[in-house]
C-alpha cells in the first residue's frame, strides 16, 4: 500500500507517543500480537466475537451492462485459543463458522430458488454455509528462534486507526473440478479484500481483551456460484459488503437470526477451540449438496 507523507507521520504516531501504563506497546512483538488479536479475536481463550456484514452482488460480463443480481446478509462467529510459549512468546489459534444468505435485491426475503437470466433455468439456491473456518495452527508473536515477527501498523487518524489495501489471492483446485486443473484449468480463483477501522484507544488499552468497535468492509471477485448453474461462461462476481463487530449475537437483524435458528442451529455459537475438522468452503458445501442430490435420483440398487 502506498502512504502519502500525511498519514505515514500519522502512522508513525502510534509508536512515537508516549505510552500509559496500561498500554500496549507496537514495538514489542508480543504486544503488536496482541493488538492485531484484539481487533477481529479476543485475548481470552473462548471469549466468543460475532461479525456481521451486508451488501450488495454484481455480475460483470464483457459487453453487457452489469447486473445486481443478490444483497447479501453474512456472519461469523467464532473464538481463540490463547497460548503463551518461552521461545515463540505469545500466540492463539481462532476457530468459527460463517454463513452468508442471498437475497432477492427487490423484496429483501431469503432465496430459496432463482431464476437463471442467462440460461431461463429455475436452480435451488445454496447459502454459504461454512463449518469451519478455522487456523490450521497457532500463530505466533515470534519465529522459532524467538526472533520477533508480529507486527502493528496502521494508519492512524485523529482518533481512529484503519488498516486495508491488502488481499487474499485465492488459488486452489476446484473439488467439482477433476484431476487435471494443472493442465486444463479450472482451479478456483478469487481475490478477497478487508479493511477495518477502529478507536485506536480501545487496541492499545492493555486492560481490554478486545475491541467492539471495528468497523469492516470485505469484498470479493470471483468466479460464479456453482449453484448457478453457469458452466463454462465468461464473467465475474463482484461482492461488495460493510459490516462491524457485535457485542452479542443477539444484536443481528431478526432476520438473519430467525434464518440461523430455523435452518442452521449450529450457527449460534462458534465450535470449540479444540476443533480439529478439515475447513469447509463454499465448493466443498456444494459438492456434497451436489452429490447428496444425485444420490437421492438414483433409482434403489443401481450401480
Amino acid at each position: 500500500m502506498i502512504r502519502t507523507i500525511a498519514t505515514a507521520a500519522a502512522a508513525g504516531a502510534l509508536i512515537a507517543s508516549p505510552l500509559a501504563a496500561d498500554e500496549l506497546d507496537p514495538n514489542n512483538a508480543d504486544d503488536a500480537f496482541r493488538m492485531s488479536t484484539k481487533m477481529f479475536c479476543s485475548l481470552e481463550t473462548e471469549d466468543p466475537t460475532v461479525y456481521y456484514w451486508e451488501g450488495t452482488v454484481y455480475s460483470v460480463i464483457r459487453g453487457e451492462k452489469d447486473r445486481h443480481l443478490f444483497d447479501v446478509i453474512a456472519m461469523n462467529t467464532r473464538q481463540c485459543e490463547a497460548f503463551e510459549d518461552p521461545v515463540r512468546g505469545v500466540g492463539s489459534r481462532s476457530v468459527s463458522r460463517e454463513v452468508m444468505f442471498y437475497l432477492d435485491p427487490e423484496t429483501g426475503e431469503i432465496l430459496r430458488q432463482w431464476n437463471n437470466p442467462w440460461t431461463g433455468e429455475t436452480v435451488e439456491v445454496l447459502h454459504v454455509a461454512n463449518d469451519p473456518v478455522n487456523s490450521r495452527r497457532p500463530s505466533w508473536s515470534r519465529d522459532e528462534k524467538g526472533e520477533p515477527t508480529a507486527k502493528f501498523d496502521p494508519i492512524v487518524m485523529g482518533e481512529y486507526a484503519y488498516q486495508g489495501g491488502g488481499a487474499a489471492l485465492l488459488f486452489y483446485d476446484n473439488p467439482l473440478a477433476g484431476d487435471y486443473q494443472d493442465y486444463v484449468g479450472n482451479k478456483y480463483q478469487a481475490a478477497e479484500f478487508l479493511t477495518w477501522t477502529a478507536p485506536l484507544a480501545d487496541i492499545k488499552d492493555g486492560d481490554t481483551p478486545h475491541v467492539v468497535d471495528n468497523v469492516i468492509s470485505w469484498g470479493r471477485i470471483s468466479r460464479w456460484l456453482p449453484w448457478m448453474k453457469m458452466g463454462g461462461r465468461e464473467g465475474v462476481l463482484v461482492f461488495y459488503t460493510g459490516g462491524l463487530r457485535l457485542n452479542t449475537w443477539d444484536e443481528m437483524p431478526d432476520k438473519m437470526k430467525n434464518e440461523i435458528r430455523t435452518n442452521y442451529p449450529a450457527y449460534v455459537a462458534p465450535p470449540p477451540v479444540d476443533d480439529d475438522r478439515p475447513n469447509d468452503t463454499s465448493w466443498t458445501v456444494a459438492k456434497r449438496a451436489i452429490d447428496a442430490a444425485r444420490a437421492a435420483k438414483e433409482p434403489a440398487g443401481s450401480e
